[in-house]
């Protein structure tokens, strides 16, 4: 596997390739998915635990993403879509968004074993600050909480993830650019057997009346093989990958490319009997009904495909988008102070995007995705932990392979 070069240091892929094409929409002002108004995020890396006080150094590499569709995300819901392009992962609270298009929940993002107590974190923030006065919770809240696999480099064992981390990570997010790399859930995570984790993008997409729509990505990258990693259509992964076998062939006996070798040989073999996964999360201050959410977070898949995913069976890709376009809130008192009857149907007026416009957006949506992936991947660092090692991609290498395709 390529060595991580000193002399470049970690950056987003438009700092490193400032004139490779990324689509024909403008980017947000950071770029990322807190450009979307009133989308708030926080991201926690966890690397040890106080219940395992004696584990040893490297062992815990994990870490939770928390996303607030809006502050008020309790009292008001948005509209939400899913698409599952390959369903060998978990996000909960996915049949009822399904069933109602609606999202009443954070969105937290984590390692697969982190999942249960993600769930519970979001509940203990509610009854933290819905309780009734008897400290009661009588309300409905079903937690979206979304998981890639980061066992190869922290120990699963090892239930570093507690309630508490979402407790303050919904307390603490906030508009700031998205951390990138080895940060929150995609703190443990691989992808394309680089060192992958935690990525995002923007696009500004024009509307009529002079008004414009924003839509943010958000990737958690853990998927993929590397001879399959394209930038922009270059085969970068490729390159790499037999630059290193040709290396290697002409030169068994090195100490540090057999090392290399090793590795990249036991990665594989590990990512061949299950490949991780990617969770995408979409959003988008465009007024989309879920219909229009499901088939936006579709165009994920465009993005994806673009870098060189294909949806192994193994692997969990499944996207959400989500629009604050609409505030959603749940009528429990009627005008007249009459509690609703819910048998007795009334009405809420809302606004939509026509359907025949809807092309920009779906562009935007997978470019944004596309790019989130690089930044994910250029951003993170080379990583020892659980007794392995994974290489960041090499940025020197890639500036000067991209030099023929640019």
């Amino acid at each position: 596997m390529a060595s991580q070069s000193l002399s470049t240091p970690r950056q987003r892929v438009r700092d490193l390739l400032p004139t490779v094409y990324l689509g024909r929409y403008k980017t947000g002002s950071k770029n990322s998915l807190t450009d979307v108004p009133g989308v708030l995020v926080s991201t926690q890396s966890i690397h040890e635990s106080p219940t395992y006080a004696d584990a040893k150094p490297g062992l815990i590499n994990t870490g939770v993403t928390t996303i607030l569709p809006r502050k008020d995300w309790f009292k008001k819901g948005s509209f939400a879509g899913l698409f599952s392009f390959n369903g060998s992962g978990e996000m909960t609270g996915s049949h009822w968004i399904s069933e109602t298009g609606l999202l009443h929940s954070p969105i937290v993002i984590t390692g697969s074993f982190g999942v249960g107590s993600a769930y519970n974190g979001i509940y203990e923030h509610a009854i933290r600050e819905h309780s009734d006065e008897e400290g009661k919770a009588a309300w409905f809240l079903l937690p979206v909480v979304a998981e890639t696999f980061d066992g190869f480099l922290h120990d699963v064992t090892k239930f570093a993830v507690t309630p508490k981390y979402i407790v303050d990570g919904i307390d603490t997010a906030s508009d700031a650019p998205v951390p990138e790399g080895n940060v929150g859930g995609g703190t443990g995570m691989i992808c394309h057997w680089f060192k992958g984790g935690t990525g995002s993008s923007s696009r500004i997409v024009p509307a009529d009346n002079g008004k414009s729509y924003t839509i943010g990505a958000l990737v958690q990258a853990n998927y993929g093989k590397m001879p399959d990693f394209k930038i922009a259509g270059a085969p970068i992964g490729r390159l790499i990958y037999e630059e290193q076998k040709r290396k290697f062939e002409a030169d068994p006996t090195s100490p540090e490319l057999l090392a290399q070798s090793k590795m990249l040989f036991k990665v594989k073999e590990a990512k061949d009997k299950k490949d991780g996964s990617i969770i995408v999360i979409l959003a988008t201050d465009a007024p989309l009904h879920p219909t229009q959410l499901k088939r936006l977070a579709k165009r994920a898949t465009i993005g994806l495909a673009r870098v060189g995913g294909w949806g192994s069976n193994a692997s969990g890709d499944i996207f959400l988008a989500f629009s604050t376009g609409n505030s959603l809130e749940v009528p429990t008192k009627m005008a007249d102070g009459k509690p609703v009857d819910p048998f007795v149907p009334i009405s809420l007026g809302i606004d939509f995007v026509h359907d025949e416009t809807m092309n920009g957006m779906f562009e935007a949506a997978a470019d944004a995705v596309e790019e989130a992936i690089y930044n994910a991947v250029c951003m993170a660092s080379t990583m020892e932990g659980n007794g392995n090692k994974i290489e960041a991609l090499d940025l020197e290498k890639t500036k000067e392979l991209m030099q023929k395709y640019l």
